[in-house]
């Protein structure tokens, strides 16, 4: 995989790609993951809720043989703009040491299923395709 960042271009402005080549590869989609835990519970907060997307993320990831480095693409929806710094922080945290790091895009949107969740993510991730 390898950033695409033109120099023609302002550039990004917080821990994301503006493009990633990715040459045939396996791809695997994770649908969008909420903030609920194994036992059903959901945190308030959205960085709390996105910390548990993420680690339902990761589990995906591993049960495809794959792991973060592989996430070409984060889609998170927020249900208000004062969501925005937990999702980033917990998001950048996730994100520490991979580079490039992926795509990414943030909307603000007027709800989930339940009123309780505040965010939600979903991933495009690939990996060579030699296993």
């Amino acid at each position: 995989m390898k950033a695409v960042t033109p120099g023609t271009i302002a550039p990004p402005f917080a821990t994301y790609s503006h493009g990633i080549i990715c040459e045939p590869m396996r791809l695997l989609t994770i649908s969008g993951q909420l903030g609920l835990t194994e036992g059903g519970r959901v945190p308030e907060g959205a960085q709390a809720q996105a910390q548990i997307c993420f680690h339902s993320i990761d589990h995906i990831l591993a049960e495809a043989g794959m792991d973060r480095r592989h996430i070409l693409r984060l889609n998170a929806y927020v249900t208000d703009r004062s969501h925005m710094p937990g999702y980033m922080e917990a998001r950048d945290a996730w994100l520490h040491g991979i580079a490039p790091p992926p795509a990414s895009t943030l909307m603000i949107v007027s709800g989930f299923t339940r009123p309780e969740f505040v965010v939600e993510i979903e991933a495009l991730a690939a990996q060579e395709n030699d296993r």
